[in-house]
């Protein structure tokens, strides 16, 4: 059916109500998460985080919701159908700690200025919003010669740990709140429950969370971290604010630009793959939009975010399936932008944050990462199933190192200084995690991609993906820390020599293919 058949989709249908509250606390989650690290890691003043960044802030995620509730609009309409649903998209979480921890906190530390901090991450927001926009236009071409179980088995990856595995042990270690209203998801989302007068079920979850949480408050247990002085406290955030142009601030970040350049280009590139991965997943349970629009919106959308004043960027988020699974279509995109604006501009995050406990809302982000790590394997040929296992390698890599690091790093001090070799000793294989997990989602997917065309015996197309392997890795890309040359040398020539015994192998797989081709002519 095509658009000349008159077909007009409808904005908004049941199901947006429970994608709503599903997408919308996710958002929230996120909103909550970076201005406490705004005020309390980055130490910034409130005037800077409620009356210029988070109003920013929601006029980008309001931009990015309702464009891509208009690309699933045509989608639906050129297509005719009823059950497409919009990409779901926010602020990109890896990204918000790495400008956090890694840009914007040593720059406070060494110049003691908020204010110039908070401009080195406006920059940093600029430089990648437009490795984004030229992206825009490789990425559909990736994707051709990509397969799909590579690219959802790297997102797999990303959902099982960094997705799914914080959320899982904050729900556990508040299980009073968190297992009952994970139970209450896993009911109605799963189970297909439905609750009284249809209210949506990850509205109940937070409801049941929040009354627990003021309960035991009151009780004196003080489950959920929730007390009506912070509550009353949160209400001197209370005003408007509009975000007015940022210009200035973000180009006077330019004085940093070494220190930018490191992580920007690299990560910039991060949030390609991961884009295409989105779009692949998204393709996989039935909604196929356009790669080069997805991506380019991404980075524009990100670029008038920070030339506004948001030092964060804009992503197409992980869990486009989980989202059409409860019901959401068109209309849930865009109402969670207009009404994040809205807390955003009026200042009323302050009170979201006192008002309900987070380990009410983790539950909903532990069920989409579960969604996500099984679609890998549904979306996929069963054959392939040894490749996704791959993909996922890099990221559980990524994230163990990180949690070394963090463990290490509140003692005071590092892998480097207590020794690798000690480590290992132990059983700790931090050189290998670091290696491994150096660049995930790229070494996910060339890993996963190799291991597919293995599988299906197509070697010549195993070895390209294996010759790209030992080039991106021999520039930083992968298996390493940041762009460079021979950052990794020895695992660019481990790949290379994997390209020549494949290029091998499938010379040797031609040969009895054309002996059978002529003993099959002399026969006749």
């Amino acid at each position: 059916m095509s658009a000349a058949s008159g077909f007009r989709p409808r904005i908004w249908v049941p199901g947006d109500w429970n994608a709503l509250f599903g997408f919308g606390t996710n958002i929230l989650v996120n909103v909550l998460v970076l201005t406490g690290l705004l005020r309390f890691v980055l130490q910034m003043p409130d005037a800077i985080v409620f009356g210029r960044i988070l109003p920013a802030l929601g006029v980008m995620l309001c931009l990015s919701t309702c464009y891509y509730a208009y690309l699933a609009w045509r989608l639906a309409r050129d297509t005719g159908r009823s059950d497409v649903c919009a990409l779901p998209s926010g602020i990109s979480v890896p990204h918000m700690f790495v400008v956090t921890f890694v840009v914007m906190l040593p720059i406070k530390v060494a110049t003691g200025d908020p204010v110039q901090a908070w401009e080195a991450g406006l920059t940093w927001v600029f430089v990648q919003s437009f490795v984004l926009m030229a992206g825009g236009f490789v990425g559909p071409a990736i994707r051709r010669i990509t397969p799909r179980a590579a690219l959802l088995g790297s997102l797999a990856g990303i959902s099982i740990t960094f997705i799914s595995m914080s959320p899982a042990a904050q729900v556990f270690s508040t299980p009073v709140i968190g297992v009952v209203c994970f139970a209450v998801i896993l009911a109605s989302w799963f189970g297909g429950v439905r609750f009284y007068c249809g209210v949506p079920g990850g509205l109940v979850a937070i409801a049941v969370g929040t009354g627990i949480a003021w309960a035991s408050s009151a009780l004196g247990f003080g489950y959920g971290g929730l007390s009506l002085d912070k509550l009353l406290g949160s209400v001197a955030n209370f005003g408007f604010a509009f975000p007015v142009p940022a210009i200035a601030h973000t180009f006077g970040g330019f004085q940093w630009l070494g220190v930018i350049l490191v992580t920007a280009i690299p990560f910039g590139l991060y949030d390609l793959i991961e884009a295409l991965d989105n779009v692949e997943s998204a393709a996989a349970a039935g909604d196929a939009f356009p790669t080069t629009r997805v991506l380019t919106a991404d980075g524009v959308i990100s670029l008038a975010g920070c030339l506004l004043g948001n030092p964060f960027i804009n992503a197409v988020y992980i869990g486009h399936p989980g989202w059409k699974a409860m019901g959401g279509r068109i209309g849930y995109s865009a109402v969670t932008g207009i009404v994040v604006l809205v807390l955003t501009c009026f200042g009323v995050i302050a009170l979201m944050s006192a008002l309900i406990p987070v380990v009410a809302i983790l539950p909903i982000l532990l069920y989409i990462g579960m969604l996500i790590g099984s679609q890998a394997f549904q979306e996929s040929p069963h054959r392939h199933a040894p490749a996704i296992v791959l993909a996922m390698l890099p990221q559980i890599a990524a994230w163990g190192k990180t949690q070394i690091d963090s463990a290490l790093g509140a003692a005071g001090t590092s892998a480097q200084a207590i020794g690798l070799a000690k480590l290992a000793q132990v059983g700790v294989l931090y050189q290998g995690l670091e290696t491994l997990g150096g660049g995930a989602t790229l070494a996910g997917i060339v890993l996963g991609a190799i291991t597919v065309f293995i599988i299906d015996r197509a070697f010549t197309r195993a070895a390209a993906f294996a010759a790209a392997g030992a080039v991106l890795t021999f520039f930083g890309f992968m298996h390493g820390e940041g762009i460079g040359i021979a950052h990794s040398p020895t695992v660019a020539v481990a790949y290379l020599a994997v390209a020549v015994l494949l290029v091998g192998c499938a010379r040797k797989a031609e040969a009895p293919a054309v002996a059978m081709g002529e003993a099959a002519v002399e026969a006749d």
